[in-house]
């Protein structure tokens, strides 16, 4: 009878291996971990791009440095080691913050021309829920769900936090990381991983679903939500303005990034995609019927769709990605995330054809 090896002694083998230059093991050992570190890192950047750049980064010092693994830690926490100093590295000599053009500006005006990108500012970006893998099998202890933190309302409340508070609450209320393995990974004294986790879950409770707002649903295939989101594509695709309006909450609110522009109520909605979206603009010209192609996905715990724009071939090329949120029966904001790149990350075509 064949006997079925530990993990453990295969991991143990894999990494002798890798020790010794064979590079197909290191991958064996470092790629199931990947998807992982890749939500991780993003948790803490707010950026899909630059966590792709960071468990890159991560792997490359993982391998450099392989040598160093001691094994008194997991693997895995010793990469999370990696990967969360590489992303403090970089928040150190970045200096900023990601947001949604929500925060600390006021709402525009409909009837003035949509603000260009502002190079002074960072967005927050969407990221694909397929890349949490098996949510029920993960951190069943930690204080936050997969699925929850990486919605955009609790990024956003991360977002406000110092770098190191915010990777201290991600392992321990996140990830289930113990005071001790915290402290290991950042290298700070336990009393200092619990003083800054209390000082960020002070700053947590006071941004995040603030004021007993109504909470937004997470992503279901219920009827009544698939019934809103045919709707939604059916008016966005036939350029249906009163349409679209009609699923709005009154104080629903729409925003473009990279665009600081953002439009707050049924009224400016209206006004604003009748003049441009929906509308001959110089942003988007051309007859406004079959001018988009909607596909659906899911990203950040909610409903989203990757958005197509035909072009003069009557292709469609990718324009970004729409991400909902839903309040009981209605869509309380809508967020377009413009940036070609994000259809093919979600894994969705480059383009499509008429």
């Amino acid at each position: 009878m064949s006997m079925i090896q530990n993990p453990n002694s295969i991991e143990a083998e894999q990494l002798i291996a890798a020790r010794q230059g064979d590079s197909r093991k290191f991958s064996e050992l470092t790629e199931p971990f990947r998807r992982e570190l890749q939500v991780h890192c993003y948790r803490i950047l707010g950026s899909l791009h630059e966590a792709e750049d960071m468990v890159q980064e991560t792997m490359l010092k993982a391998w450099k440095r392989l040598d160093s693994y001691e094994g008194r830690a997991s693997f895995r926490s010793w990469l999370y080691k990696i990967a969360t100093n590489a992303c403090l590295d970089f928040l150190d000599q970045k200096k900023s913050r990601r947001l949604l053009p929500f925060e600390g500006l006021s709402p525009s005006d409909p009837g003035s021309p949509i603000l260009p990108p502002s190079p002074e500012i960072n967005w927050l970006e969407p990221f694909p829920d397929e890349w949490l893998g098996d949510k029920s099998a993960i951190n069943p202890e930690a204080r936050y769900t997969d699925s929850e933190s990486i919605s955009l309302a609790f990024l956003t409340a991360l977002q406000a936090l110092p770098p190191r508070q915010r990777a201290v609450l991600i392992l321990r209320d996140v990830l289930d990381f113990s005071a001790m393995e915290t402290s290991d990974l950042l290298a700070l004294t336990v009393s200092s991983v619990n003083s800054a986790l209390h000082r960020a879950r002070t700053t947590l409770t006071q941004r995040y679903h603030q004021g007993g707002l109504e909470e937004p649903i997470m992503f279901s295939t219920d009827e009544k939500t698939q019934r809103l989101l045919d709707r939604f594509v059916q008016a966005w695709e036939t350029a249906d303005v009163n349409g679209l309006v009609a699923l709005l909450k009154a104080d629903a609110t729409l925003a473009m990034p990279p665009s600081p522009s953002w439009y707050q109520g049924q009224s400016a909605i209206g006004i604003f995609v009748a003049a441009t979206v929906f509308g001959d603009s110089e942003m988007f010209p051309g007859q406004a019927l079959n001018r988009w192609r909607l596909l659906p996905t899911h990203a950040n715990g909610s409903p989203a769709f990757a958005i197509y724009l035909r072009d003069e071939k009557d292709e469609y090329q990718p324009f970004g990605l729409i991400a909902l949120t839903i309040v009981g029966s209605q869509l309380s904001q809508i967020i377009s995330f413009i940036d070609p790149s994000l259809p093919p990350l979600f894994g969705l075509p480059a383009k499509l054809e008429q």
